[in-house]
C-alpha cells in the first residue's frame, strides 16, 4: 500500500512533457491559474486598450469591421416555426412594424442594435443589454437598452445569504443559475452622467449578457484582442520608428565639404549654416574653391514590408481572420487561395453566429417579444399556455455569403445536385 502511494504522489524525477518541464529554457514563462482570475485582474484594461486600437489603427478597425459585417450583416433574422401559416404570417408582420422601435434613442432599428452588440463584444469582450416593456401604441411594447460593459462592475462581490452570492457583478443563487445582474444607471466615465453610482438589481431574464465562452463557469467576456494586443503595439511603434528615419533621412539633399577649412561662408545660406538656395531641374550652383560636395544616399531596408505582412498575418490569425481582410492586400492571391481562406473563416462566423448571438441574444428577445406579443392582444393565441413552445419556435438566418467566383461556385453547385 504504501509503495502504491509513493508511486501515484512522488515527483517524478523528469516531466513526461516538454511544455510542463523546467530549466533555463522554460525560465520567465507565465502561467494562467485560471480563466476567470485572469479576466478579473486584466479583462478591464484590455478592453480599454483594444478600444483605443479600435478607433486609431486602421487594421483593428479593418478587423472589427469584418468580424461585425460577416457575422452580423444586414443582420440575423428571424423565421416562425409555427405549423399555422396565418400565426407566422402575423407574427411576421408584427415584427417588421416592432424592429423600427427597437431602439428607444432611435439610432438603430433591431438589427442595427445585433451589430452594436457584436461590435461591442469584439472590442471589449461583452455587451450587454437590458429589455424593458414600456407602452408603445405602434409596436409590440419592448424595447432594448444596450448597455456599457463597464456598467455591470467587474470587481462587485458580495454573499447575499441563502447560498446566493454576486461574483463579478452577475447574481447566482445556490445552485449557480444566474438570477440577476447588478447594473449601474449610467455610463461611469460620461461626463454628462449623475453621481447615482449605487448598481440596481435587475432579473437576469431582462438581460442578455454577449460574450464568447471559452471555459466552463466563465464569469465575463475577454476582448477579442486580447492574443494580439501587444504585438500591434510594438507594431505600431517600429512604423512610427521607421517613419520618422524616413522622414529625417528625406530632408537632406547633399553636404557640402570643406577639407581645408578655407571656403569661407557660402552664398544662400541660413544662420545654421544650411544651404537654402533653391534646386530647379538643371540648375548649376557655383562653389568656393576647395569645396566639394556629397550627396545624401539614405539607405532604404527591404525587410520592412516582409516584416510588417508576417506581423500582420500573426494579427490575423489571432483574430481569426483571413489576412487579406485585415491588411487589405490581395497581391497574389488566386480564386483558389482565397476560397480556401474564406471556408475556414466561415465556418468560425457560422460559429459566432449559432453558438453565441442567436443563443444568447437573439432567441431571448424573440421569447419576450412573442409572450408580449401575446399578453397584449397583438397576436390572438388562446392556446399559447397549452402548447407555447408552437409559438416560441424560431429559426434564425443570417446573410448568405457572397460567392467568391459566382460561375464557378454555382457549377460546382449543380454538378454536386446532380451527382
Amino acid at each position: 500500500m504504501r509503495s502504491l502511494l509513493h508511486r501515484l504522489f512522488s515527483r517524478p524525477g523528469s516531466r513526461a512533457f516538454d511544455a510542463a518541464g523546467g530549466g533555463r529554457r522554460w525560465e520567465g514563462q507565465r502561467t494562467v491559474d485560471g480563466l476567470n482570475t485572469a479576466i478579473l485582474a486584466g479583462a478591464t484594461t484590455a478592453a480599454r486598450r483594444a478600444g483605443w486600437y479600435a478607433r486609431n489603427n486602421p487594421w483593428v478597425a479593418a478587423a472589427v469591421d469584418s468580424l461585425v459585417g460577416n457575422g452580423v450583416g444586414a443582420g440575423i433574422k428571424p423565421q416562425s416555426t409555427h405549423p399555422d401559416r396565418a400565426v407566422r404570417e402575423r407574427l411576421q408582420v408584427l415584427w417588421l412594424r416592432w424592429t423600427d422601435h427597437a431602439d428607444p434613442g432611435g439610432l438603430a432599428d433591431f438589427y442595427g442594435l445585433q451589430a452594436m452588440a457584436v461590435r461591442a463584444m469584439v472590442e471589449g469582450g461583452e455587451s450587454f443589454a437590458r429589455l424593458r416593456v414600456v407602452p408603445d401604441a405602434t409596436a409590440v411594447p419592448l424595447h432594448i437598452d444596450l448597455l456599457d460593459r463597464d456598467q455591470v462592475p467587474l470587481d462587485l462581490h458580495r454573499d447575499i445569504g441563502g447560498g446566493a452570492r454576486i461574483r463579478a457583478g452577475i447574481e447566482f443563487n445556490g445552485a449557480g443559475q444566474r438570477t440577476a445582474y447588478w447594473v449601474m444607471r449610467d455610463r461611469p466615465g460620461d461626463p454628462l452622467t449623475s453621481l447615482r453610482l449605487e448598481p440596481l438589481r435587475v432579473p437576469a431574464t431582462d438581460c442578455l449578457h454577449l460574450f464568447k465562452p471559452l471555459a466552463a463557469g466563465q464569469l465575463r467576456g475577454i476582448t477579442w484582442l486580447a492574443p494580439v494586443l501587444l504585438r500591434l503595439h510594438e507594431l505600431d511603434q517600429f512604423e512610427d520608428a521607421a517613419l520618422v528615419k524616413a522622414k529625417v533621412a528625406a530632408l537632406f539633399t547633399g553636404f557640402i565639404t570643406d577639407p581645408d577649412g578655407t571656403a569661407g561662408g557660402l552664398t544662400g545660406t541660413n544662420t545654421n549654416g544650411a544651404l537654402t538656395v533653391g534646386m530647379e531641374p538643371g540648375s548649376l550652383i557655383p562653389l568656393p574653391p576647395g569645396t566639394d560636395i556629397r550627396f545624401s544616399n539614405p539607405t532604404e531596408s527591404d525587410a520592412y514590408g516582409p516584416f510588417v505582412k508576417n506581423h500582420l498575418r500573426a494579427v490575423a490569425a489571432g483574430m481569426g481572420l483571413p489576412y487579406e481582410l485585415v491588411s487589405g492586400d490581395l497581391e497574389g492571391v488566386t480564386y483558389s487561395s482565397i476560397r480556401a481562406g474564406l471556408i475556414e473563416f466561415r465556418r468560425r462566423v457560422e460559429q459566432l453566429q449559432h453558438n453565441v448571438v442567436v443563443h444568447l441574444f437573439c432567441r431571448p428577445v424573440w421569447d419576450r417579444f412573442v409572450r408580449l406579443a401575446v399578453l397584449s392582444g397583438d397576436l390572438p393565441a388562446r392556446d399559447f399556455d397549452r402548447d407555447p413552445a408552437a409559438y416560441l419556435g424560431c429559426e434564425w438566418l443570417p446573410p448568405k455569403f457572397d460567392y467568391v467566383d459566382p460561375k464557378k461556385d454555382v457549377e460546382a453547385e449543380i454538378l454536386a445536385i446532380n451527382a
